[in-house]
């Protein structure tokens, strides 16, 4: 399949990835890692260092897993099939956990971990089918079109999630635990079913597989990728730095809930607040995206980032105005997801893009580490300490938004 073969399927394409950007929105919301899961735990008995430790899983453990599963994936001539499989496998950890929760009952230590280890499965066969997932979309949809695609997939889905958020909300509020927990992520469980539909759609071109290597000939070649690729080493820098405030919004509720400013009730109303943030963002981005460009929306994602925690410790003592974290944490979220995939496809070729996306997910190490620390750091110095020092470390991320390089003057 030639330049003009893909053209020719870009607006069959492009619906494939808007309708699965849709389920996936609303199935997203059900499970939002940074509100109804952190009170679902909490409501299991589940500590400050167990949320770091499943954020950590949620969050890096997910692009971690990229490279073990990037070699692995690059062997398919074409990746729908992976992609597939990766998302089956999601949805039947969401429809087991929806069950297992229904029979919850009340807290106990291994109902944690059960938690944690069906959530492990979901996050991790997720890594498998995003790596299909932008190498499919590097190859289907043409250069000049792809930022305005993933604009508006970020549009469509904050659309979604604010619909779902708002029936969130009276899930939360009307029925008790463990039954909205279960309820929430059955629904999960079969809306991500259904976004499947989208990638059925899809026409992939056939690529080349590379040859098989060794596990010392993979380690030299993802080293020599990094060592001779100035952009992907500040692209590793960014999402090392400013991207792990996605690590620390989860954090938010539960500090929060100890400051005695807020009380679990309150999750809906908190999620359906940073769905407005996010929807809000997406569409003045929207608006605004007229090019290739993304120096300014890093710039703003680092500002942005390094505001949150400031912004919790100022506003914990107000209830009322404590929302207005939340309304940044979906700013925040909406730029990373922009950032993260876009200037990934940008810097990399459709040769090297399933190696790229591996290198990534494996040099996202402080999406891993980062929340486990604070997780534990939180229980030895407090949430003050912790947030203060997260805010000079994303802010960091400075540094390789100024330095990238793979686009014309932003």
């Amino acid at each position: 399949m030639d330049t003009a073969d893909i053209r020719k399927y870009q607006g069959r394409n492009t619906r494939g990835f808007l309708i699965h950007a849709l389920f996936l929105a609303l199935t997203l919301n059900f499970i939002d890692h940074n509100t109804v899961v952190p009170a679902m735990l909490a409501q299991a008995g589940g500590a400050a260092w167990h949320m770091g430790l499943l954020s950590a899983i949620l969050v890096g453990g997910t692009k971690f897993m990229q490279l073990v599963f990037a070699s692995m994936v690059v062997q398919f001539k074409q990746k729908k099939g992976a992609l597939l499989i990766g998302i089956y496998l999601r949805t039947a950890a969401l429809i087991a956990l929806g069950l297992f929760i229904r029979f919850l009952g009340g807290e106990a230590p291994w109902k944690v971990w059960m938690i944690i280890a069906v959530m492990t499965v979901f996050s991790f066969s997720g890594a498998f089918a995003n790596i299909a997932y932008t190498d499919i979309m590097g190859k289907v949809i043409l250069p000049e079109r792809r930022k305005r695609l993933i604009m508006t997939k970020q549009l469509i889905s904050s659309i979604g999630v604010i619909l779902s958020a708002l029936l969130v909300k009276v899930i939360l509020s009307n029925l008790g635990y463990p039954y909205n927990f279960s309820l929430l992520f059955l629904l999960a469980g079969a809306l991500l079913l259904l976004a499947t539909s989208g990638f059925w759609m899809l026409v992939e071109p056939a690529g080349v597989v590379p040859p098989i290597l060794s596990r010392k000939e993979k380690v030299k070649q993802f080293w020599s990728v990094i060592r001779t690729d100035r952009n992907l080493r500040w692209y590793l820098l960014l999402i090392n730095t400013t991207g792990v405030i996605i690590s620390l919004l989860p954090f938010l509720l539960l500090y929060a809930r100890a400051e005695g400013s807020v009380d679990g009730n309150l999750a809906g109303n908190f999620l359906l607040i940073q769905m407005a943030g996010a929807l809000g963002a997406n569409m003045v981005f929207t608006l605004f995206s007229k090019d290739q460009r993304y120096r300014s929306l890093m710039y703003l994602f680092v500002g942005t980032s390094t505001l949150i925690p400031i912004a919790a410790l100022v506003l914990s003592g107000a209830s009322q105005w404590y929302a207005a974290v939340f309304l940044l944490g979906g700013i925040a979220h909406t730029l990373n997801q922009i950032i993260s995939s876009g200037v990934l496809i940008e810097i990399s070729t459709d040769e090297n893009r399933a190696l790229y996306t591996g290198i990534s997910g494996a040099g996202s190490v402080m999406q891993v580490v980062y929340p486990i620390v604070a997780g534990i750091l939180i229980t030895k110095i407090g949430f003050t300490a912790v947030f203060v020092l997260s805010a000079i470390y994303v802010s960091l991320g400075w540094f390789a938004a100024r330095s990238i390089s793979c686009f014309s003057k932003a």
